[in-house]
């Protein structure tokens, strides 16, 4: 196969473009920062980054036991040389920048909240993937095998067994990282998948709890979490460094203030 038959090939599946696309923000990335903005195990990940090296597309360097992975725009130049410079220029940067334009007010919007624990990052992780003890600090179970590819409910707690959200899990890193779909009962995996990814890093006896939850379908869905993960992870922290939750559910302050206005 020709060198330029590869390249078309490599970038003919939107989720390999969306790797470029992430070593085009952030080049040098390990494997597990890439799955983290994909909604696949790591298998997949794995082999459509093979396809684009094959492509000489991206470029892999050894450091330490972490595989670095790094942008390679010649073959896009050349591409761009053989194919779109013969053409009139100005009139296509005019389309391109319309059509970016267009695409930018799209864009969906993501949610971070940090917080800091004093706990250790085992204690952290068996919370988040306990399902009697999320029930305690989250009001719902979060019951999975979590293993990558493994579904995960979020039944209440009151015996009836119902799941008012779920997912997928993508990655499991334990005691480290954590990556799951976020959304109703039974939803699978997929590029636009609403996705919570938890990062637990440790500091001296502290925990740094990082929620970072992306692909968030509307503003108001943005809305709500931006409330409803600072009160689960508050109920969390109560829960790890006194022993108990807060007396009141936070989140419940939250309904109340909308119900106000």
């Amino acid at each position: 196969m020709q060198v330029m038959d590869m390249v078309f090939r490599a970038l003919a599946d939107p989720t390999r473009r969306r790797l470029l696309d992430s070593l085009r923000e952030e080049s040098g990335q390990t494997l597990g920062r890439l799955c983290g903005s994909l909604a696949m195990t790591r298998q997949s990940v794995t082999q459509h980054l093979a396809v684009l090296e094959e492509a000489n597309l991206i470029s892999t360097v050894r450091r330490g036991r972490e595989k670095l992975h790094y942008l390679n725009p010649v073959p896009i130049h050349e591409l761009q040389m053989r194919w779109m410079a013969p053409f009139e220029e100005p009139r296509l940067r005019v389309l391109y920048d319309v059509r970016r334009h267009a695409e930018e007010h799209r864009v969906k919007p993501d949610f971070v909240y940090v917080t800091y624990i004093h706990a250790t990052p085992g204690r952290v992780w068996e919370a988040l993937t306990s399902a009697d003890l999320t029930g305690e600090f989250w009001g719902h179970s979060n019951v999975s095998d979590w293993r990558p590819g493994s579904p995960w409910e979020h039944r209440r707690t009151d015996g009836s067994g119902v799941a008012d959200g779920g997912g997928v899990v993508i990655e499991v890193d334990p005691p480290t990282r954590l990556v799951m779909t976020f959304g109703e009962p039974g939803s699978g995996a997929g590029p636009d998948a609403s996705t919570v990814t938890f990062l637990i890093e440790p500091y001296q006896e502290i925990v740094r709890l990082t929620v970072t939850h992306v692909n968030l379908a509307t503003d108001a869905d943005a809305e709500a979490v931006s409330h409803g993960w600072p009160a689960v992870m508050a109920n969390l922290k109560s829960l790890l460094e006194t022993g108990h939750v807060l007396p009141q559910a936070p989140w419940d302050m939250h309904a109340e203030l909308r119900g106000g206005r």
